[in-house]
């Protein structure tokens, strides 16, 4: 299906309030998953922002990979994720080049039935070579957000079960999304518990994010074996739409499919499916697990009766001395970061940190960097 008018892209209507406040995706087979991309050259991502943030408030769960992405890399990404449709959009002209790759990974790496929607300046003529490439819709700068959003429910099919994929890795991603959906519970015997399952909890804005990509880097130059990353993110208690981007700060271009990462919503410290979860990764084959809380208040401990060791992710400049002797989350840990090292107050974080530890290791990082993560890679998988 094709879609395309002729109004600009600053003349794009405002999302509608019906589309803001209600859960329209309630009546669908599942909540729809869309994955977001930019490929080539394209440096600007202010629009595709705003598109992320209609669908977040149409209850759809958005995945954001962020800019200058490889056809390869955005094809890892739909897989790993599980997502009902790739919606990539490029303003270099390139889309001839690009897309067709796009399609032939979307084969190569096991979801040859990946939904691809495209969007972008895209010639009138080149349309229907992009639709005779494969491609689903294909959405002019014009296209309302309105459009864009329905685009994308319709895309959420009834999902069959992880035999329907012959690739190893879709399977699981598969099996994944059944299993945090509550759909599907393998036998008990088709689990196990990977050998490391550790966490990364921390504030919001304490650059987990960050720091976990600085540590899936040195884990896959190390050669420390098979890696899988669980990254949790806020699910709107309103719309139950979802913004997933964390995985934005991995370079997949550099790492390709050396990890294992997967974004999943829950709403408040809800990890029921946790446990399964974790017993699909580790009987997939990976070794090493980290998981990535939400954003954590003081009162956000519940990761620690998942995991086998907890890192809990501070920053300079959030509070006094009086914060660090509050009953919570910093009881959890069984080491603590000094992300942001850089930044001013460094020095008096490290001193309370000193007192509240009790002898529990303590590392300071610049995970923008890398600076600290070789250190802090070690301290974690230290047994």
């Amino acid at each position: 299906m094709v879609q395309l008018h002729g109004t600009s892209h600053a003349d794009l209507p405002e999302m509608p309030a019906s589309l803001e406040k209600a859960d329209r995706c309630a009546d669908l087979p599942h909540r729809p998953r869309v994955l977001l991309g930019k490929m080539g050259l394209d440096g600007h991502d202010r629009g595709v922002k705003l598109i992320a943030r209609a669908m977040r408030d149409s209850g759809i769960h958005v995945i954001y990979s962020g800019l200058w992405q490889t056809p390869r890399s955005l094809a890892i990404s739909a897989r790993d994720e599980d997502v009902d449709c790739i919606a990539a959009s490029m303003m270099s002209n390139s889309h001839l080049v690009l897309v067709p790759r796009l399609m032939e990974e979307c084969r190569a790496v096991g979801r040859p039935d990946m939904i691809v929607n495209i969007g972008g300046i895209i010639p009138q003529a080149d349309v229907q070579i992009m639709i005779e490439t494969g491609v689903c819709e294909v959405h002019h700068t014009g296209t309302s957000m309105a459009d864009i959003v329905e685009s994308v429910r319709r895309a959420a099919r009834p999902r069959s079960g992880p035999e329907c994929y012959e690739h190893p890795t879709a399977s699981l991603a598969r099996a994944l999304s059944l299993a945090h959906e509550g759909r599907w519970k393998p036998e008990a015997a088709a689990q196990r518990r990977p050998g490391r399952v550790i966490g990364i909890t921390g504030s919001p804005g304490a650059g987990k994010s960050t720091l976990v990509a600085s540590l899936a880097g040195e884990f896959v130059r190390r050669g420390l074996g098979r890696l899988a990353v669980v990254a949790f993110d806020p699910q709107s208690p309103i719309t139950h739409g979802a913004l997933l981007g964390d995985r934005l700060r991995v370079d997949f271009n550099t790492l390709d499919e050396k990890i294992f990462y997967r974004s999943l919503a829950i709403t408040g410290e809800d990890y029921a499916t946790l446990p399964l979860i974790v017993g699909l990764i580790g009987a997939a084959g990976f070794d090493t697990l980290f998981i990535e809380t939400v954003g954590a208040g003081q009162n956000d401990v519940a990761i620690r009766q998942y995991v086998d060791r907890t890192a809990v992710v501070l920053v300079p400049g959030m509070g006094d001395s009086i914060q660090m002797d509050k009953a919570g989350l910093l009881e959890i840990g069984d080491l603590f970061v000094c992300n942001k090292a850089d930044f001013p107050g460094e020095a008096n974080l490290v001193r309370d940190l000193l007192d509240v530890a009790q002898g529990r290791p303590i590392f300071e990082t610049i995970a923008t960097r890398g600076k600290g993560a070789p250190e802090l890679l070690e301290g974690l998988l230290k047994d």
